[in-house]
């Protein structure tokens, strides 16, 4: 029986050109009608926005032909792999929505079957100890217009090969003394099949194997024969991979007496995501040099980063499928990504109100202790989600912007002698400022009118063109805030060779103490929210503990309250 597969998630989309390969393989028979995917990332860092299209794409093709999706490490290089590494990648796809079983692979369960492999190449007369240097080996790799040389160790005799490839795996050799290589063509046009190297010396613990080896295969040779032993079906990639697979079948042809199939490679435009990186080494240099405060940082466009920024695993499955998959490559603007969360958002978040810079508002006619109850409902297009109470008193907090002493024409918002509605409760008029000795507003003075509350009878029979959002003072439960902003100023921040690092936002990250609902104040880590008029917010599911709520601002509305006003 196969392993299940999430069910939610979205099939892929209808411009995926891979899904007409897999129907003519299904028609003609090919495979039998078996699809196996494979999602083969390295343990030497987490996986960002990148990845998840090839974890959607994978996962969902598998899904859609009831077949199955291999999870695999490639943990072929231990200098740069950690455990810390392949726990947080397996949480992220989880996280997305997948499940892979009991197929969970690692390259390394494949190190003796490999080691076979590459004994059978030698003995074949297909592969060969070569005994130059890495720099020697780069020398006469030759260029694009221009053949390579014949290394002087290439016509080493089977037997010689055999034994100096047995004694760099009992680890007679210092690292880099010889490489296994194969014998390809040293003057293909595709430089990839120049003799590549298969095998290198590394005297390096091994996060699973310990220090059972001293010699590692390299990707290109671990890759394929991986997929060849899970039997996988289509090997999904990206499109660096193309000039790669000329190899990937070489190999398997070599090996087709001992491998079960020769799966098909197939080439997709990676994503490009405007105003990020997507390399790994850069996304290591922004924790380690403190540009970011480590992996999931919610300005990182890790899968750990976006889920602590208040993404859904649904946004972002939306987002694999609306974007497609195609054979050209092609930017992704940051807006599409936001309008997924927007999106979904939209319809999951319960409306609560906040004020994140607060000014005091004193009502001089309410009854000096009373407090009354404000119905809002908790989502304005989903009436059996019911309403909430908020309670209203004497002093209130709004928001600064919300009142201004000489304004503009055009502003609806609070000013001397002007009346708005208090949202879900009454009309109010300002009638006296207080300021500090450097003029700034410290209080405002209004009156009510009780004749208008939001739900009574004869409340709209006031029109007024403000309308305002407000806590009780008494009752507002404080919490932190984090406002963020994209990482980047610049839509490409490493294209063209230029330092990525010179485009740092400085604003990215803002920190305030605001004011929210009451009910707040329990919140769970990882729910979600709309401030009304702010944007979609998240509890922070590292720092969130009752009474203390955090949280981190997701993405803004698609229109400023400014712009609405």
């Amino acid at each position: 029986m196969k392993d299940k597969l999430a069910t939610d998630s979205p099939a892929p989309s209808a411009s995926n050109f891979i899904r007409s390969i897999i129907d003519e393989d299904n028609r003609t028979g090919k495979w039998n009608g078996r699809v196996e995917t494979r999602f083969p990332p390295e343990p030497n860092g987490y996986l960002h926005i990148g990845h998840a299209k090839s974890i959607c794409l994978n996962f969902g093709l598998a899904q859609e032909y009831n077949g199955i999706c291999h999870l695999r490490f490639d943990d072929t290089n231990p200098e740069k792999e950690e455990q810390e590494y392949v726990d947080s990648i397996c949480e992220s796809v989880r996280w997305l929505g997948f499940e892979w079983g009991t197929h969970l692979h690692y390259a390394s369960d494949y190190f003796d079957k490999l080691y076979e492999c590459a004994e059978y190449l030698i003995r074949q007369g297909k592969a060969y100890v070569d005994s130059l240097t890495a720099e020697e080996i780069r020398a006469l790799r030759g260029t694009l217009t221009e053949a390579g040389e014949n290394s002087p160790y290439r016509e080493r005799t089977i037997e010689e090969n055999l034994e100096l490839f047995r004694r760099m795996k009992s680890g007679e050799f210092p690292d880099g003394k010889h490489v296994l290589r194969a014998k390809i063509d040293m003057a293909s046009p595709n430089i990839n099949l120049r003799d590549p190297v298969l095998y290198r010396i590394r005297h390096v613990r091994h996060h699973r194997t310990g220090n059972t080896w001293c010699i590692y295969p390299m990707y290109d040779y671990t890759h394929c024969i991986s997929d060849a032993l899970e039997k996988i079906t289509h090997s999904l990639c990206t499109l660096e991979f193309e000039d790669h697979r000329p190899l990937y079948d070489w190999v398997l042809d070599q090996l087709a007496d001992v491998v079960p199939c020769h799966p098909q490679q197939i080439e997709f435009a990676r994503l490009n995501l405007t105003y990020t990186v997507m390399s790994k080494r850069k996304l290591i240099e922004l924790v380690e040099d403190g540009f970011a405060d480590s992996w999931d940082d919610p300005r990182m466009n890790t899968l750990a980063g976006v889920r602590r920024r208040g993404y859904t695993p649904e946004s972002i499955r939306l987002f694999a499928e609306r974007i497609g998959v195609s054979k050209a490559d092609s930017w992704i603007d940051m807006g599409v990504l936001e309008d997924c969360l927007r999106e979904d958002l939209n319809e999951r978040a319960p409306r609560r109100l906040a004020i994140l810079e607060p000014v005091k508002v004193i009502i001089d006619n309410y009854p000096e202790n009373g407090v009354e109850d404000c119905l809002a409902p908790n989502h304005p297009q989903k009436p059996e989600w019911g309403n909430r109470v908020i309670p209203l008193s004497k002093e209130i907090y709004i928001e600064r912007n919300d009142f201004m002493e000489s304004p503009p024409k055009g502003y609806f918002r609070l000013s001397p002698g002007v009346e708005v509605r208090l949202r879900y409760a009454y009309v109010i008029k300002c009638t006296n400022v207080v300021k500090n000795a450097d003029g700034e507003v410290m209080e405002i003075h209004c009156t009510y009118d009780p004749g208008t509350k939001s739900g009574t009878e004869g409340a709209d029979k006031r029109k007024v063109k403000g309308n305002i959002h407000w806590l009780s003072a008494i009752h507002a439960q404080q919490a932190e805030v984090r406002l963020y902003d994209r990482l980047f100023t610049h839509a490409h921040p490493d294209a063209g060779g230029q330092d990525y690092k010179g485009f740092l936002n400085p604003h990215s990250k803002k920190v305030i103490t605001a004011y929210v609902e009451p009910s707040l104040s329990r919140v769970q880590p990882e729910e979600r929210f709309q401030f009304e008029r702010h944007g979609y917010f998240v509890a922070d599911h590292k720092d969130t503990v009752p009474g203390k709520p955090v949280f981190n601002r997701a993405v803004t509305l698609r229109d400023s309250w400014g712009k609405a006003g």
